[in-house]
């Protein structure tokens, strides 16, 4: 077999496998052999079929078989004895099939890239540092509250935090559109679930009163066929009522299972926001770290694998959205190339940096990250099994888990300085 190989440009390599006819000849001859032990022909009985009849009958076909399969395996052959790394599926051209002759044939690939990775002087990272305070566990206590709050039928008008029941009708320039109506819809005023206006619109309103809102569509509102349209809302509110706040007592406590009433509760509840602020600060350092990779190391990154991402991202989006299958055509990988690529070239210096300084995760480190994820959960032991029950799943937890490995020694090499934050701008924070 001769292999010579041609880089075109970038990753691309066109190699060209020359493969003699002896051994083509030497497997059909095999293949042919095998099939007349128990190929049936008319006249013949099983296994008694001259041979050459069965050559005449199905030389051509298995000869194409032979082929096929020829020409897939000494396409690994050819690339392993070049010592290259292919990225990908290669695309294959026949040159020559002439039987008699051999065969020839083109395969063009890309190859995985050498990455040289950049030092890390003057790298800068800010890590951002905070805690959780009394304040902060009283803010939680008291968003739970609003949460399980009950309402209460008022007279007055209405204030920021009610929730009116309406009913409303809108129409553009005189005409209806779709979605124009509603009966008995509640709204919490402040809650934003309206277009702008139509919230403030209707505060001090009070119950059997009608109001007339003269708004506008946002430009990137949903429906296109009245995106950024003027709209006129004619509503009429049927009840006003005041949210009643639950006290902070044992029996509040007991409605999220907890013992030990109001004190239990709040120590859950602060345990439960340092475990989200350790999350957060984790993930806010890893963001910066990767993107200082992709910042400082410039590599091409095989096309290849850059589309194969891209159709993974777009197949979850389906799969996220629930989309029929007539209706999946509309997420294209197209619309992912850019977050592919990123991912790929993460993916790559990682790798990279995984090897070269052979960075590991040990059974200890394994466990404890998948200890941490498991405490989130009402029964943490029985996760922890779940976890260590499916090899793919607990693969998945190392991967993290050498990702904060990798986050850890670059941090060692650049420069960190710390940025005190409180706990709510940090944990608001886009």
């Amino acid at each position: 077999m001769q292999v010579s190989v041609e880089t075109t440009a970038g990753l691309e390599r066109r190699m060209t496998v020359q493969v003699p006819e002896e051994r083509i000849a030497t497997e059909v001859d095999n293949r042919l052999r095998q099939l007349a032990r128990t190929t049936s022909i008319k006249g013949f009985r099983p296994g008694k079929v001259p041979f050459k009849m069965v050559q005449q009958r199905f030389g051509a076909q298995v000869r194409q078989e032979v082929l096929g399969d020829v020409i897939q395996s000494t396409y690994f052959e050819a690339v392993n004895q070049e010592k290259l790394r292919p990225a990908g599926y290669p695309s294959f051209e026949p040159k020559s099939l002439e039987q008699g002759k051999g065969i020839e044939y083109v395969a063009t690939f890309e190859v995985m890239p050498e990455v040289q990775l950049a030092a890390f002087d003057g790298v800068t990272i800010e890590k951002p540092v905070a805690q959780v305070t009394e304040a902060d566990v009283d803010a939680m206590l008291e968003t739970l509250r609003k949460q399980n709050a009950g309402w209460q039928e008022v007279e007055r008008g209405a204030a920021v935090g009610d929730r009116l029941t309406i009913d409303f009708h809108g129409t553009i320039d005189g005409a209806d559109f779709q979605g124009n109506k509603g009966e008995n819809v509640p709204v919490t005023l402040g809650g934003k679930r309206m277009i702008a206006g139509f919230e403030e619109g209707l505060v001090g309103a009070r119950a059997g009163e009608e109001r007339t809102l003269d708004l506008q569509f946002p430009e990137n509102y949903g429906y296109k066929d009245v995106a950024g349209k003027p709209v006129q809302f004619k509503v009429s509110v049927k009840k006003v009522e005041a949210p009643e706040l639950p006290a902070l007592d044992d029996a509040f406590a007991a409605k999220f299972g907890v013992e030990g009433g109001i004190a239990a509760l709040r120590n859950e509840v602060r345990t439960n926001m340092e475990r989200e602020l350790e999350q957060r600060l984790g993930n806010l350092v890893k963001q910066q770290v990767m993107d200082k990779l992709l910042e400082i190391n410039d590599i091409d990154v095989p096309q290849a694998l850059v589309q194969q991402e891209s159709q993974a991202l777009a197949q979850q989006m389906r799969e996220n959205m629930q989309l029929p299958a007539d209706k999946s055509g509309s997420i294209s990988p197209a619309m992912f190339e850019e977050q592919a690529k990123k991912r790929v070239t993460l993916g790559l210096l990682l790798a990279e940096l995984v090897q070269r300084h052979n960075l590991k995760v040990d059974a200890d480190t394994l466990r404890r990250k998948v200890e941490q994820m498991a405490a989130a959960y009402e029964q943490p032991d029985e996760v922890v099994k779940w976890f260590y029950a499916d090899q793919r799943r607990l693969g998945e937890v190392e991967s993290l888990a050498l990702e904060e490995r990798v986050v850890e020694w670059v941090l060692g090499q650049v420069q960190v300085t710390e940025k005190p934050q409180d706990f709510n701008e940090l944990m608001n924070r886009a």
